[in-house]
């Protein structure tokens, strides 16, 4: 019922920046939060930001000051602006959201997309 997909992941030189995308689609009547999670080869899913439906922000500690999350709810979009990128921040990220389906009172999830590869090397 209810679909998201990623992009905008790549190759990309450490310090150098690139903009993922998740939009979703399907029987979508309103999304509350919407957020970006990670998981590198070998370690579990850790949360990189966040955006619940009043738009406040929280952010790993690994990634405040160089990640910026934005959310576009014309579009059922979310985007993660990532700066400054490390090899550490190497990884498959993914994006997930809570949504209240048609028909629906309350809220769902969290849905989560296929996942996007990021890879940060030289």
């Amino acid at each position: 019922q209810v679909y998201l997909l990623e992009s905008g992941g790549g190759l990309v030189q450490p310090g150098g920046s690139l903009r993922l995308s998740c939009a979703a689609s399907g029987r979508i009547r309103s999304i509350n939060a919407m957020g970006w999670y990670r998981q590198a080869p070998g370690k579990e899913r850790e949360l990189v930001a966040t955006m619940p439906g009043d738009f406040s922000t929280t952010y790993a500690d690994s990634v405040k000051g160089r990640f910026t999350i934005s959310r576009d709810d014309a579009k059922n979009t979310v985007y993660l602006q990532m700066d400054s990128l490390k090899p550490e921040d190497t990884a498959v990220y993914y994006c997930n959201a809570l949504v209240r389906v048609l028909g629906d009172t309350w809220f769902t999830g969290p849905y989560w997309g296929q996942g996007t590869q990021v890879t940060v090397s030289s």
